[in-house]
């Protein structure tokens, strides 16, 4: 046997195979995995072979994440960060806190409040005008749906009282029409379009800060789930691209264009072109992200049964389908002719249906292709639909720390949930008995990027270190599944298909956790710690 440069020995070898086999070493040439097995394996060291004792803990396939904003997530840490609290006095610290740092920037920008601190999730721009009354702020909430401006930042983008709501958002008002402060979905654009440019320079610091954070984490590869072409918060393609010929980017990612609403099959050319433009080793754009629908909390998630108001009775909103369901189906058949994967957010089951109507179009007119589409959120799907999923060959991405109670579960979204869809909510195990094929994401930033943490959610339907009951126990997933849906299920979604196993001949794409989470209590998951990962056969944390 040739001797290798890196072999693993003494633990738990989860190869996340079709058999979900396991063996005790694997040994590493090049980027290349050349073994994996048992004691046989010890034959590849050599004199200058780097050995890991693994000393018991467990060696993966690195994690990969299916739908993630990692690196607008990067440019945010650098910015007014409210995450990790849901407390209204801290992010009033943090916000007089950032202003005061740091007083030569125009605007005051940030994210990450949740909607759980205001009555009815409305914050008001009163409260940050007493904050910074003399700089514009605008703040996105954890979700990105919605965010927070001062009086100085509305009227910079003329927002008043005669403004109309976009079509696909909402501008929330005071009682004479003034605006409140809080900006729902396309709203937010009228404020984005007058935001300072993000520098370039800005823009590498914050990958490269993503980068690092995720590795930390585990995650070997992604696919970011909005890369625009616009210049905005989200423009990040070129950024991808000289990190990756630069040599900076150590991950492997694939990045999804943002599908402008407005625009229909004319910006397909563009598509074409930007995807031959920003092509290389470990960056493509080969991915079309269609966002379908909103979000259950402020009711722009299209569901098949009206929301109910605060009374408990029925309204006549069902939410919102952001691109028309019958032109939906045109647009994905053009794409899937022309080998785009599309990437749909698609949250109520109405969404869901519409998306998968488009798939099935596109299957009818084309053929099977093998551009796996993929449908995120999935809140609530309803139970027609779930065996679609397997026989259109759609795949269920999953972002399964959101499947717990917490309060925007219990306070702004299920209360206010017509007919039975309060009892479909994140139907992890229904999909998964009816063949449908799993993938996971966390959607960072709008919640933590941690893998252990969504597996722990899967597996158990309660957070960490929560005393609530679990939401919907029947939907859990077993550890192995949620292991293998956060690993060979996400690779198979980013085309990505020598890595999400440990194999003879795939990339070397490895994590090492501080334990066999299996020979553990599934209350304990989230406890598992990344003590090492390694991309290429190199190592790029611990």
């Amino acid at each position: 046997m040739t001797h290798a440069d890196l072999v693993f020995t003494g633990g738990t070898v989860l190869t996340m195979d079709s058999a979900r086999s396991r063996a005790t070493a694997l040994a590493v040439t090049g980027d290349r995995i050349t073994a994996v097995g048992h004691a046989e394996v010890r034959a590849a060291i050599g004199p200058r072979t780097e050995v890991v004792d693994l000393t018991g803990r467990a060696l993966l396939p690195g994690f990969q994440d299916a739908h993630i904003h990692a690196a607008s997530a990067g440019v945010e840490l650098g910015e007014c960060d409210l995450t990790g609290t849901v407390d209204l006095d801290e992010y009033f610290r943090r916000i007089t806190a950032y202003a005061a740092e740091h007083p030569e920037r125009e605007w005051i920008t940030g994210s990450g409040w949740s909607m759980e601190s205001f009555p009815g999730g409305v914050p008001t721009r009163q409260q940050l005008d007493a904050l910074v009354p003399d700089r514009p702020v605008y703040l996105t909430n954890r979700d990105h749906h919605g965010a927070w401006a001062n009086t100085r930042a509305l009227e910079r983008a003329g927002i008043t009282a005669d403004s109309p709501d976009p079509a696909d958002g909402r501008i929330e008002r005071e009682p004479d029409g003034t605006p409140a402060g809080m900006l729902q979905e396309g709203a937010m654009h009228l404020v984005e379009q007058v935001l300072p440019a993000i520098t370039a320079e800005d823009r590498m610091a914050g990958l490269l800060r993503a980068q690092a954070h995720l590795h930390a984490l585990g995650i070997t590869a992604w696919q970011d789930a909005y890369l625009s072409a616009d210049g905005g918060p989200m423009d990040h393609a070129a950024t991808y691209f000289a990190a990756s010929e630069n040599g900076t980017l150590t991950a492997r990612v694939s990045g999804a264009q943002w599908w402008e609403r407005e625009q229909g099959a004319a910006q397909i050319p563009a598509m074409i072109l930007r995807r031959k433009q920003f092509q290389s080793e470990r960056f493509r754009l080969d991915t079309v992200k269609i966002m379908q629908d909103g979000i259950a909390e402020n009711y722009t998630a299209a569901m098949t049964v009206p929301y109910k108001d605060r009374h408990g009775c029925c309204t006549g909103n069902s939410g919102l389908s952001f691109v028309d369901p019958i032109a939906l189906r045109d647009y994905v058949t053009e794409l899937d002719a022309l080998d785009f994967q599309v990437h749909f957010h698609a949250l109520g089951d109405r969404a869901v249906r519409e998306s998968l109507d488009a798939v099935e179009a596109a299957l009818i007119a084309n053929g099977p292709r093998g551009n796996r589409h993929h449908l995120a959120h999935l809140q609530v799907v309803h139970a027609d639909d779930i065996p679609r999923f397997h026989r259109l060959g759609a795949v269920a991405n999953l972002q399964p720390l959101w499947a717990a109670h917490e309060a925007q579960m219990d306070e702004l979204t299920l209360p206010f949930m017509g007919g039975d869809l309060a009892e479909r909510q994140y139907m992890f195990g229904d999909l998964l008995r009816a063949g449908a094929t799993l993938a996971c994401g966390s959607d960072w930033p709008v919640s933590e990027a941690a893998p252990l943490a969504g597996i722990h959610v899967a597996v158990n339907r309660i957070h960490p270190d929560s005393d609530e009951p679990p939401l919907l126990p029947e939907q859990r997933l077993d550890l192995m599944t949620a292991l293998a849906a956060y690993t060979a299920g996400s690779a198979y979604v980013n085309r990505r298909d020598d890595t999400g196993t440990l194999r003879v001949g795939a990339l070397a794409d490895l994590v090492v956790l501080d334990r066999d989470p299996f020979e553990h209590r599934p209350s304990e998951i989230a406890e598992t710690q990344v003590d090492q990962t390694y991309v290429g056969g190199v190592r790029v944390f611990g």
